[in-house]
């Protein structure tokens, strides 16, 4: 019924868990989860996770956040994203966040590692799985100077997973043709802008997420997030639009399996 479209069930403190979650995943009616790769250090596992289970699925990317990890030439992704189950490449994107003494000029090498993302989501074929945060102009423009023309075939697809910018931000996603995830932030009290943007989303480009092991929605909040916690997501959507949860669980699976074609295919165990 519900798919999670991001998680990161490879870090130690799921993956310690991971029977009594894809039971609490069972009980939840979340019957999918698409395990998202931050490093290519961690890519072994993560891919391990897919090729284990028939509900859970990969991406190969290194995350913009992380540094001194390998950097990931274009070759490498395209390795890694021909392997069964490999379903998107990211997760990448832009973070300026955190600059400290550093300036926006001084991230060139994440805009550099986010093109080669880019540039191997346009030669598979496969979604970008996009993370911007404090970064939302150079996001866009790199993907409208990289991704090709909007609906021509090649052209860089995707989502901007668990989504906390503007309504102009999203509509300038959706333009694009990218998907936008919303994940628990959805649920908390100070989010009541981010709630606007999710009744302005149109629930056909519109995918749920955990992110976990963060951001858990309430009333879990500040404990570890797992992919069972995701229909509080949907249930969230459902009270925003008016709609039965049932029809949101339905429509971001839809999503989901369109997005993400080459999850009714590849190795399965």
């Amino acid at each position: 019924m519900f798919t999670d479209s991001h998680c990161h069930l490879s870090f130690p403190e799921l993956q310690a868990q991971l029977p009594q979650i894809r039971l609490a995943m069972q009980a939840a009616q979340v019957d999918r989860a698409l395990c998202i790769c931050t490093t290519l250090e961690e890519f072994e596992t993560v891919h391990g996770l897919a090729t284990s289970y028939d509900n859970f699925w990969a991406t190969v990317g290194v995350h913009p956040d992380n540094e001194d990890v390998q950097e990931p030439s274009l070759d490498d992704l395209l390795e890694r994203a021909r392997l069964p189950k490999v379903v998107g490449i990211g997760e990448t994107g832009l973070d300026y966040y955190r600059l400290g003494d550093r300036t926006v000029a001084d991230m060139e090498w994440q805009r550099e590692r986010f093109r080669v993302h880019i540039r191997a989501a346009r030669q598979t074929g496969k979604p970008l799985v996009i993370h911007t945060r404090s970064a939302s102009e150079d996001t866009l423009a790199l993907l409208k100077e990289e991704g090709g023309s909007t609906g021509q075939a090649g052209s860089a697809t995707g989502v901007f997973h668990c989504f906390t910018e503007t309504q102009a931000v999203a509509r300038a996603a959706l333009d694009l043709g990218f998907y936008i995830s919303f994940s628990g932030i959805l649920t908390f009290k100070n989010a009541s802008d981010l709630r606007e943007v999710a009744r302005f989303v149109p629930l056909d480009r519109m995918l749920i997420e955990t992110d976990s092991p963060y951001l858990a929605p309430m009333p879990h909040r500040g404990k570890t997030n797992n992919p069972s916690f995701v229909p509080l997501v949907a249930q969230q959507i459902a009270e925003l639009t008016q709609q039965p949860i049932q029809t949101i669980a339905e429509a971001t699976s839809r999503n989901f399996d369109q997005l993400f074609s080459g999850v009714n295919s590849g190795a399965k165990s």
